[in-house]
């Protein structure tokens, strides 16, 4: 009678998944047994059979790949909306799924498509009376066509190869949050502005550490975030979709980081440390979290085989939804206090801001699951790969250096008076910012910053040499002539206003070279602050 009971579910289970397909379009990792990974021209065929057989599902290309491909994502709700005006009408949580941002980290690619599925059709349907969802399953649609066995050849699998890292540009779109040089930052930002969705989820594969999960994720890290939003994701959300994905399906998981000082493992008896990546907005996780909106970064343990990547990030993404839909009021309500305070703060007394900044452990060592591996053989390329054996790991005692603290502030100001070429105004503009522009001569007292020595990075990155520099400001009355440029800090992006105009930000403009052409020793930037409330002569600039 056992046997028989235990044949049963595992029948209903396999006939549960195979009614769910059945009919309906199945990825080419389905198809292929998990060897191969999806092209672009499937994903778009998959989208196209999801839409032609559901009322439910809306799609839109929000931008072209700096090669022309579209840029698909799906509109998913019971109300077959087709805007964001439609969507916020609803009242409901908009929650955005995006995957391939790295074309060789395919898992989120074929697990975004899986969930619309279910979304529509299995399921998961009821939650699309409660949320909108937003996926874009190949945002790296030009790097996803780079498929080779000899990229990111040492994870498990698939056997058939993976796209590459970069777009077209040689750029890694990961990185390209605040300078925007890519086409498909350009349009994914302008998901951000149109849609405004209270949660984004960044679907990734890990590489590095031999740990014992099965994924790891994050938040935003950068303590220039609102702190309501820090707190509830580091207190209450992230911890809740951890624990229903151990409870439910048996998927271990914890905040993203590697071991420190070891190639991929600690050895017995070395001291060793758990560390999270950069604080910086340059990338989507903390971005989010500087534009007062939660984000989670989701990374697929690149060992684990492909088939169980695909079903962790899968089960990762159902847990976030169902989060969403239980905890509909408070994923509404922070990001809407947030912007409020943000303008309220910057309308007051005023803020300061980190400009530099550390990296601090948790209050207290915690354990880390150490994991181990073993070689297997591609059978197609007939390299090593590298296998997580599931069942082996132990936990490890160690410090979590997953925070960041600032060591240097300084005061934000009312507004930034800037001169500027174009490229500066297109900049902000593209980032959604309120831009304004002195629409008569102006003479007020401001605060200026000379520079007194400035270093540029001797090795490129993201084609370009970082510049770092230091400097003083003082008070003194200027003249600015009209077409200045305005930008005031109380509006709700108030504080990627600040990021990226104020000088010697880690990740601002100044950062990225835009200025490069008048920093001297001894020379005073052309970015001004403005410490106090004004009547200004000034008209908003449009796009």
């Amino acid at each position: 009678m056992k046997i028989a009971a235990v044949l049963f579910v595992v029948a209903a289970s396999v006939f549960g998944v195979v009614a769910q397909t059945s009919g309906l379009p199945r990825t080419r990792a389905e198809l292929s047994n998990f060897e191969e990974t999806s092209r672009y021209d499937e994903v778009t065929a998959f989208v196209a059979e999801l839409q032609r057989k559901s009322p439910f599902l809306r799609v839109e290309n929000f931008g072209r790949s700096e090669g022309g491909r579209a840029l698909p994502m799906m509109v998913l709700s019971d109300r077959a909306i087709s805007t964001p005006e439609e969507a916020r009408a609803l009242g409901r949580p908009i929650v955005f799924v995006m995957a391939n941002i790295h074309a060789g980290e395919v898992e989120g690619k074929e697990a975004s498509l899986i969930i619309a599925r279910r979304l529509l059709f299995g399921d998961l349907k009821p939650l699309l009376s409660k949320i909108t969802v937003l996926i874009a399953p190949i945002y790296n649609a030009d790097g996803n066509e780079k498929i080779s066995t000899d990229n990111r050849w040492n994870q498990n699998g698939p056997i058939g190869g993976v796209g590459v890292r970069e777009n077209n540009q040689r750029l890694d779109l990961n990185r390209d949050y605040m300078k925007l040089e890519s086409s498909e930052a350009q349009s994914l930002i302008g998901v951000f502005n149109r849609w405004d969705p209270q949660l984004t989820v960044d679907l990734h594969t890990t590489n590095g550490s031999y740990h014992g999960y099965h994924l790891t994720y994050s938040q935003p890290l950068n303590p220039n975030t609102d702190q309501a939003i820090l707190d509830y994701q580091r207190n209450m959300m992230m911890p809740s979709i951890a624990a229903s994905l151990l409870r439910k399906f048996k998927f271990r998981s914890y905040y993203y980081g590697n071991f420190t000082g070891f190639s991929n493992t600690p050895k017995e008896g070395q001291k060793t440390t758990w560390e999270a990546f950069t604080h910086q907005p340059r990338i989507g996780q903390n971005y989010g979290g500087i534009r007062n909106r939660f984000t989670i970064l989701s990374e697929a343990y690149s060992y684990l085989s492909f088939k169980r990547r695909i079903e962790a990030t899968e089960r990762f993404v159902e847990e976030i939804l169902r989060f969403c839909v239980l905890n509909a009021a408070s994923i509404k309500s922070i990001p809407k206090a947030a912007d409020v305070r943000t303008i309220a703060g910057f309308s007051g007394k005023g803020f300061e801001f980190g400009v530099e900044f550390k990296m601090i452990p948790l209050p207290k060592p915690v354990e880390i699951l150490v994991g181990e591996v073993e070689k297997i053989k591609n059978p197609r390329s007939g390299k090593e790969m590298t296998a997580m054996i599931e069942d082996k790991y132990k936990p490890l005692r160690m410090e979590d250096f997953g925070m960041f603290e600032a060591v240097r502030k300084v005061a934000a100001p009312k507004a930034y008076l800037i001169i500027a070429d174009k490229s500066v105004r297109e900049k902000l503009l593209q980032h959604g910012i309120i831009v304004e522009e002195l629409s008569a001569d102006l003479e007020t007292n401001v605060d200026g910053f000379k520079v007194e020595s400035f270093e540029k990075a001797k090795r490129p990155f993201q084609g370009h040499n970082e510049m770092k520099i230091k400097g003083a400001y003082s008070t003194s009355t200027q003249k600015f002539p009209t077409g200045t440029l305005l930008v005031r800090t109380a509006q709700p992006l108030g504080r990627l206003v600040f990021y990226l105009l104020e000088p010697t930000s880690d990740d601002g403009l100044v950062a990225w070279n835009f200025f490069d052409s008048v920093i001297g020793v001894g020379k005073p930037l052309p970015i001004f602050k403005l410490m106090r409330d004004e009547k200004l002569p000034s008209r908003i600039v449009d796009r």
